[in-house]
């Protein structure tokens, strides 16, 4: 048994289907002149096959999970077809090195370059260059690609890395789930995988050395355990598991439209955080009454220059449309951190979570939010949009951003573009400092929307991704319930309204709580929310606020842990 992170939620029981990819031997030879320009049309020759595998991938993608996330497979041909890099390998070609050793080595080149940016979000994108690089590769050496078409119903994929090109292959029908060694929940594979609400661990380090294709798999994508041919009792244990959750699952299906609401009427928004208009199909499927989240920053990734605001717009007025008149709240580009865009050339920082970031950035670059806003108001003629800041720490922001919004309103008027006039706008409250100055914020915007994956950390002082300090994040700290508190009470006495688009809104037991303290609107994945909505409808609103009053009088997060305990029985 071993374990990972886990990228998307479920148990999967199957037989392990081992990816393992061919060793490319590398010529180490010298070329003779007169087999110059051969090579250097095998190269080119390779590259050709090379996009036309990607153009059938980007295809078969776009219809399987839409225009967006088929996006990555553009930059995978821009990789293919990069112009530096032909010269790079035809210089070397030259120069007397066979085909494949000047193409790895520009590769390598490329890749090493990205790797000594030690940033998050470039580290995983050198994945998508070695996935190009290696398809070059074997198209070159006539090694055939590794295809998906082989897998038997029943499988759990494992493998050192699902490329995007991997993912995109998958069979829903066939594949019940995936392991990796690599990856992390921003990584490609992770994403594909919620989108398609696969059971995967990714980032298990040991997958491929610990298993072989045949074994008998055990993915428990909710407990964090992955099971290698595990005895008769565990498989009856997990068996059993897999059918508690499938009937819970039909018996959850049931509360799809119903409210959600409490035994005594008080009634909660549930929604759901979206990072395509593809989303919109599972967040219909599972209930959601609009979205709290919509992360427009996958709108940017994986791509070589900004999108257009035709583009952005289009993908807006696509979603608008797709919920049909329910809220959609639109987050502005959240941009820093641990989210890197290459071709804005962002600087290096000693501390990028506290650094240039989000609005931050935006208003630096003001092209960025005035183009972004354009889109989002065009499309708010086709539905109900929100819009919402992220990071934001002051008054002073707050009205810049009012003023901003003002103009580019003004703007759209003046040249006689169609728009809502009254879309509500609000910020994220995630700092200390927001939630601090929270009665004077709310003064200024609509509504708020808590963001706690990242005011858990700004709270604590504690970062996130950092392993050895793990066991200190926790939403449920006095600190950060206090904090939540504070902000949904300063709303509440304005007569606004606040909303949580973290992780914890989706937590079962924190939602009691959350529920208790006021929280108008919850917004999660959407295959959180029918079980978020059970545990709410089964309970009195009274016994909620009780619930909250003795929590925020605990002294611990152990205790406060204890109280909820003592509540849930």
């Amino acid at each position: 048994m071993f374990s990972g992170i886990i990228a998307s939620s479920g148990v999967a029981i199957g037989n392990a289907f081992v990816l393992k990819e061919v060793e490319i031997q590398i010529s180490d030879g010298v070329l003779d002149k007169a087999e110059v320009e051969a090579d250097i049309a095998r190269f080119r020759q390779a590259r050709d096959s090379t996009v036309e595998q990607l153009e059938a991938i980007r295809d078969k993608t776009a219809d399987k999970l839409g225009e967006e996330e088929a996006e990555v497979f553009e930059g995978h041909i821009l990789v293919a077809t990069d112009e530096e890099l032909e010269e790079e390998v035809v210089s070397a070609i030259r120069s007397l090195k066979p085909a494949d050793a000047a193409l790895n080595e520009a590769i390598a080149v490329n890749v090493s370059m990205l790797e000594e940016l030690d940033d998050p979000y470039l580290r995983e994108r050198v994945a998508d260059i070695r996935d190009v690089g290696r398809r070059m590769l074997k198209n070159l050496l006539g090694i055939p690609v590794t295809s998906l078409e082989e897998v038997e119903e029943g499988s759990i994929l494992i493998a050192d890395d699902l490329t995007p090109s991997d993912t995109s292959q998958i069979d829903l029908e066939k594949v019940w789930g995936f392991v990796t060694n690599v990856g992390g929940r921003t990584s490609h594979s992770a994403i594909m995988a919620r989108s398609l609400e696969l059971p995967a661990i990714v980032g298990a380090r040991v997958a491929t050395d610990r298993i072989q294709s045949g074994d008998m798999i055990v993915l428990d994508a909710i407990n964090n355990k992955v099971l290698v041919n595990p005895d008769a009792s565990a498989l009856d244990y997990y068996r059993t598991l897999r059918e508690q959750l499938d009937e819970e699952r039909i018996e959850l299906a049931k509360l799809k439209d119903l409210p959600c609401e409490t035994l005594d009427g008080k009634t909660f928004e549930v929604c759901a955080n979206i990072g395509t208009v593809k989303d919109v199909e599972g967040a219909e499927r599972h209930g959601a009454q609009g979205v709290g989240l919509y992360r427009t920053e996958f709108l940017f990734m994986d791509r070589t220059q900004m999108p257009s605001e035709e583009e952005q717009f289009e993908a807006y007025k696509s979603v608008a449309e797709a919920m049909g008149g329910r809220s959609v709240i639109i987050r502005t580009l959240d941009i820093g951190g641990d989210k890197e865009l290459p071709y804005l050339d962002l600087p290096k920082e000693l501390n990028p979570f506290l650094g240039w970031r989000a609005i931050r950035m935006c208003f630096d670059k003001p092209d960025i939010l005035n183009t972004q806003l354009r889109a989002i108001f065009r499309a708010s003629a086709f539905g109900r949009l929100k819009i919402m800041f992220p990071m934001v720490i002051s008054v002073e922001e707050a009205r810049r951003l009012r003023a901003i919004v003002a103009d580019v309103k003004a703007g759209l008027g003046h040249e006689g573009v169609s728009f809502d006039d009254h879309v509500e706008i609000g910020i994220m409250v995630e700092t200390p400092a927001a939630v601090m100055v929270a009665d004077l914020l709310i003064e200024e915007v609509d509504f708020f929307s808590i963001g706690t994956n990242d005011l858990t950390q700004y709270v604590l002082a504690v970062d996130r991704g950092n392993e050895m300090i793990a066991d200190l994040y926790n939403p449920m700290a006095p600190a950060v319930l206090r904090s939540i508190k504070r902000v949904i009470d300063c709303s509440h006495k304005a007569g606004k309204w606040t909303g949580m688009c973290g992780e914890m809104a989706g937590d079962e037991r924190a939602a009691l709580i959350l529920a208790g303290l006021g929280l108008d609107e919850f917004s999660m994945s959407a295959t959180s929310i029918p079980r978020v909505k059970k545990v709410l409808r089964e309970q009195r609103f009274e016994a909620l606020h009780k619930l909250a009053d003795e929590v925020m009088n605990q002294p611990t997060t152990g205790d406060v842990q204890t109280a909820l305990d003592a509540f849930v029985g």
